[in-house]
This record gives structure tokens, C-alpha cells and sequence, in this order.
């Protein structure tokens, strides 16, 4: 059988998993951008002034881990976006991914834009269960989808307890 003589697959289709990579990787650069906007002035200013732990990681790993963070978060999120609409959790998987999204911009505003390692603290605890629900809900959809925001669940995890000692250490 050729592939002439298949039928096509209707146009939107087709395009449907484009459409889905270019909105998941969209909204990963565009929190990435958003929250590089507001870090990036206080890395040289407030942020090089406060104490930080001895645990601290330096300035340029960020960056790259972010980075492939943000890669495996599109990846996943990509992943739940292919799954069929009537796909049982699905819209329940989309909302905690959005709201986990807005949460880790929240907290970039609230630490970095409001020179605020208390505020941040507030924000990043409830980040941490925004990921946590995600994690659970997309696991419902797809496993591998869940397995993805297994590492971003670990550096949030570790950055609760960064910006923990540091609004310790300068409070």
C-alpha cells in the first residue's frame, strides 16, 4: 500500500501537535523571559549584597538548569496537550500546570522583584504543592508527562530551602 492511497489526515489534525509544541514551549520561554527580567537587574545588585547559605549554588548554574528544566516542563506539558480532549483529568492536569506556571513567576516578583526572601518564602511553599498536584494529576493522563517534572519538583524543592536560609541568615 502506498502512501498515496492512505487517506490524509484532515489539515488541523496534522498540525495539531505543532500547534501544542509551539504552546508549550511558548509559555516556557515567555515565564523564562518574565522572570529573567526581574532577576537578572538583582543578581549584581540586591541579591550580591545579602548573606547566602554555604550551600548556595553559584550565580551561573542557574541559568542552564533553568534551562533544561523549562526544556522537560514544554516536554511534558506538550505531552498532556496530545492527549485525546476527552481524556479523563486532562483539563484538571492543564489547570495545575498553568497554575504552577503563574506560582513560579510569582515567585521571582516576590523574592527578586520585591528584594523579598519572606514574601518568596510565602510564594515558594505554595509553589512546591502546585508541583506536587501537577505531578499527581499528570500522572493520571501520562506517566511519562509526570516523570518529567520530576526533577523541576527536586530544584524547587531545593530552592524552598535556599531561599529558607536565606530569609533566616538576613531576617
Amino acid at each position: 500500500m502506498s502512501i498515496s492511497s492512505t487517506p490524509d489526515a484532515p489539515p488541523a489534525s496534522r498540525m495539531r501537535p505543532v500547534i501544542h509544541a509551539l504552546v508549550a514551549a511558548g509559555l516556557s520561554i515567555a515565564l523564562s523571559a518574565a522572570g529573567g527580567i526581574v532577576t537578572r537587574p538583582q543578581i549584581q545588585g540586591w541579591y550580591a549584597q545579602i548573606e547566602k547559605p554555604w550551600f548556595n549554588p553559584p550565580n551561573w548554574l542557574f541559568a542552564p538548569v533553568w534551562t533544561i528544566l523549562f526544556a522537560m516542563m514544554a516536554v511534558a506539558f506538550w505531552r498532556i496537550l496530545q492527549t485525546p480532549r476527552g481524556t479523563p483529568g486532562r483539563p484538571a492536569a492543564i489547570a495545575a500546570y498553568l497554575v504552577q506556571l503563574a506560582l513560579n513567576a510569582s515567585w521571582s516578583i516576590a523574592f527578586f522583584g520585591m528584594n523579598s526572601p519572606g514574601a518568596g518564602l510565602v510564594v515558594i511553599g505554595v509553589f512546591l504543592v502546585a508541583i506536587a498536584i501537577t505531578i499527581r494529576l499528570f500522572a493520571q493522563v501520562d506517566r511519562t508527562a509526570a516523570w518529567l517534572l520530576a526533577p523541576y519538583l527536586a530544584w524547587v524543592t531545593f530552592a524552598t530551602l535556599l531561599n529558607a536560609a536565606i530569609w533566616w541568615i538576613n531576617g
